[in-house]
């Protein structure tokens, strides 16, 4: 069994709480009730996702904190539970068709951007866990200025959570896998636009391109020590964060418009990559970025050839 710790600043998205699903333990049940994992966020509420049966109710507690859902015609479900305070080990438990998973999970508060508050978060998950296996580097944010008017202090807050949190939490589970000699995987989740320039976001864009590099350099440095890292890049996904244009027919066409597969993706398809990536079956795979972006960056705009024939 793995343990795994997760950061990031808003919520529990998908199955990237868990990373590796292994389903003949239990199919019907939920990819994050596999392993045990910690999660480094402040108090928010929390969303999990999972798959059984079509049709299957699900019961879902975490904590005090119970909810209910049931699986889609495509087996998919989630459920969102009310914010837990900082600590744990809490008990996430999921019931489907009279079977029932269970795992531990830490929930540790802290600023990614703080040296001491990282330190102590992954000590804090390796107490409650009793080690780490997989670390998936999630949180970010982005602010939205033209280049002209963006200040100093706010270029520097992205990249402080987005770049310098991604490092800082790295380089502190490097420190446990080689103390415990035992290897694990890094996963950054990054952006499309760690390859796409993103006007108005100057330090977002720059934060996700030193990640890939984090990510290339990272991997170069410990393979031959059992240490995989490699990067996610989603492109539009459906998620709070992108409630403005999701949850506005007009912008959502607008958005959809520049993706080859005309829709935006979703959390489930991004946890689904991150379930590969910390899993043995990606064993041979390290200092690559995945992109899921429905062909973003293949550049649709060359969908019609611009030739003078």
């Amino acid at each position: 069994m793995k343990s795994i710790v997760l950061t990031l600043p808003l919520l529990l998205a998908g199955a990237l709480a868990a990373g590796v699903p292994q389903p003949e333990q239990a199919p019907a049940l939920l990819h994050a009730l596999f392993q045990d994992h910690a999660v480094l966020q402040r108090d928010r509420p929390v969303r999990v996702y999972g798959e059984a049966a079509p049709g299957s109710a699900v019961r879902v507690t975490l904590g005090s904190a119970t909810a209910d859902a049931h699986a889609d015609p495509n087996g998919r479900w989630s459920a969102r539970l009310s914010a837990l305070t900082a600590g744990g080990p809490y008990t996430l438990t999921a019931t489907a068709n009279g079977e029932t998973q269970t795992v531990r999970d830490v929930l540790v508060g802290g600023d990614v951007s703080s040296e001491d508050d990282v330190v102590r978060m992954v000590g804090d998950a390796v107490d409650g866990l009793g080690g780490i296996d997989v670390l998936i580097n999630n949180a970010g944010i982005q602010i939205s200025r033209p280049s002209e008017e963006l200040s100093s202090a706010h270029f520097d807050k992205v990249l402080a959570v987005n770049l310098r949190g991604s490092f800082l939490c790295a380089r502190e589970a490097i420190k446990q896998f080689l103390e415990n000699e035992t290897g694990g995987s890094i996963i950054n989740v990054s952006s499309v636009h760690q390859m796409i320039p993103k006007p108005n976001y100057l330090g977002y864009s720059v934060s996700k391109g030193g990640m890939m590099n984090l990510t290339r350099t990272l991997a170069l440095e410990y393979a031959g020590r059992g240490i995989r890292v490699n990067g996610i890049g989603p492109g539009a996904t459906i998620t709070p964060i992108n409630r403005a244009w999701v949850d506005d027919p007009v912008k959502a066409a607008m958005v959809t418009q520049h993706i080859p597969m005309l829709r935006a993706g979703t959390a489930d398809e991004m946890a689904g990559v991150a379930c590969f990536l910390s899993s043995e079956d990606a064993a041979y795979i390290t200092g690559q970025t995945i992109f899921v972006d429905g062909g973003l960056t293949l550049f649709a705009d060359f969908r019609e050839p611009w030739s003078s024939e």
